[in-house]
């Protein structure tokens, strides 16, 4: 049984973690040919393609953390995304150049471990849709 403190923390986060996919979602929708060239920058094929993919996957995590549905698999998807995008964006490569790429290499850690640490707790019991892996939710 959750208390009313830890019931309001996990809906607080989970509005967090939806409120930053979604601010990304938008970003990449306003102009997705400007989120194509920073992905062709970096050296990807398939620009288009790969944003539109990006932007997918956002909003499936929007979705996920507003409704608790599917929270613990995307989490831990958008984990592993979260922390590709440091390395691919932002990685060592890019330290040389700018100093201020190292500090965005580095917040992507503390978001990685927030999602790891919502897809190992789940939804919480309030607000949440029941749907997920098998035995949990």
């Amino acid at each position: 049984m959750q208390s009313t403190w830890q019931t309001a923390a996990i809906l607080i986060a989970r509005l967090i973690f939806a409120a930053m996919f979604a601010m990304a979602v938008a970003f990449k929708l306003m102009d997705i040919g400007a989120t194509a060239g920073y992905i062709a920058a970096a050296g990807f094929p398939f620009p288009l393609f790969l944003a539109w993919c990006a932007a997918i996957l956002e909003a499936l995590l929007v979705i996920a953390f507003l409704t608790g549905a599917y929270q613990t698999p995307l989490a831990l998807i958008g984990a592993v995304y979260v922390i590709f995008l440091g390395f691919a964006f932002h990685g060592p490569s890019h330290w040389a150049g700018n100093q201020a790429e190292f500090g965005a290499f580095m917040s992507h850690f503390p978001f990685a471990a927030g999602l790891l640490y919502a897809a190992v707790h789940g939804p919480g019991s309030v607000l949440a849709l029941k749907q997920g892996w098998p035995g949990r939710a």
